[in-house]
């Protein structure tokens, strides 16, 4: 089964971090992430840009921002192949180990297309 994995975090504590402590943190992720990969369970992943950047388009109409105000913003998003919830809850916890205060939102997805390939892109200020 497919299941999307939504990463939330306060923006304003990713963006304080120095181009140091922000390397550490990918690091740390990126270990997870090949272990994921190693595994056959890690699809497509993103780091979103940041949400003063963001568009919302509701009934037609763009408008600037992100929908939702909450203090803790969709920051990136990970598509793993689990063979259930628990075993996806457990690479969201691994991941959470290296960075404990994001947010991993887990759910199925029933309707997958894949798409073409794109390039792999390093973050942009």
């Amino acid at each position: 089964m497919l299941y999307a994995m939504l990463a939330y975090h306060v923006e304003g504590t990713i963006t304080a971090m120095t181009p140091d402590e922000d390397a550490a943190l990918m690091q740390g992720l990126h270990k997870v992430h090949g272990r994921l990969a190693d595994e056959g369970k890690l699809g497509p992943a993103a780091r979103l840009g940041a949400t003063g950047k963001a568009r919302t388009v509701r009934g037609g109409v763009a408008f600037d921002g992100p929908f939702a105000e909450t203090k803790e913003a969709l920051l990136g998003f990970y598509v793993l192949d689990c063979a259930s919830m628990e075993e996806a809850v457990q690479a969201a916890k691994d991941l959470q180990r290296v960075n404990p205060s994001a947010v991993y939102e887990l759910r199925p997805i029933p309707l997958y297309l894949p798409g073409v390939p794109f390039p792999v892109t390093e973050a942009q200020g």
